[in-house]
């Protein structure tokens, strides 16, 4: 297992400000948010309905990976649309409520674990685990939120049908953009197996 303390930094980079669309962090400052942080947070608020292919959500997903874990989670050429609808690994992602949502599930996702994007973008995160699972489900994001990201992570999950699976080699990070606003936390893996046949 690897992990990595996570540095926040308290300053405000023009380049992420051009990044997240000016024209709406502009009004979001305008309309009452007191810093970058909090606008980028509403706008990501506003557009949760749909981040399937939102290029602003796909950079804090991809950037936020590169820069915890230290590797790329997709190929040089990707897209949004890539990582949404031709992926064939897992990611998910839920935000940072109290009690956090799914705001992503790319379609990989939306077959293992027997979901619609609709459905997945309304399901409360801690339901991707049976009850006697979410006590270590919640350790592991306890600690991802205390070391930035975990890497080599096993785990049982149900899917929709009540299928039981186990998670091989997953990651779990931070998603936490250029400024270090943290929006919640995201996974993938590419490896699973049903429970019967481990």
């Amino acid at each position: 297992m690897s992990c990595t303390k996570v540095m926040i930094c308290g300053r405000i980079s023009s380049s992420w400000l051009l990044k997240c669309s000016p024209q709406r962090l502009g009004r979001d400052l305008h309309d009452g948010a007191k810093t970058a942080e909090d606008a980028m947070n509403a706008n990501l608020q506003r557009r949760s309905g749909n981040l399937s292919v939102d290029s602003d959500f796909y950079n804090l997903l991809t950037g936020s990976y590169a820069r915890l874990v230290g590797a790329s989670l997709v190929p040089e050429k990707a897209s949004p649309d890539w990582l949404y609808r031709q992926a064939r690994f897992v990611v998910v992602a839920h935000n940072n409520d109290p009690d956090p949502r799914f705001i992503y599930a790319n379609r990989a996702a939306q077959a293992c674990f027997e979901y619609s994007w609709d459905e997945f973008t309304s399901l409360p995160s801690r339901l991707s685990a049976e009850g006697p699972d979410r006590g270590e489900r919640q350790q592991l994001l306890d600690a991802v939120a205390r070391n930035g990201f975990m890497s080599g992570y096993q785990g049982l999950r149900i899917a929709k049908s009540g299928r039981r699976f186990r998670i091989n080699d997953g990651i779990v990070w931070q998603l936490i953009d250029e400024v270090g606003g943290w929006h919640g936390q995201a996974a993938t893996f590419s490896s699973w197996n049903d429970a019967w046949a481990i």
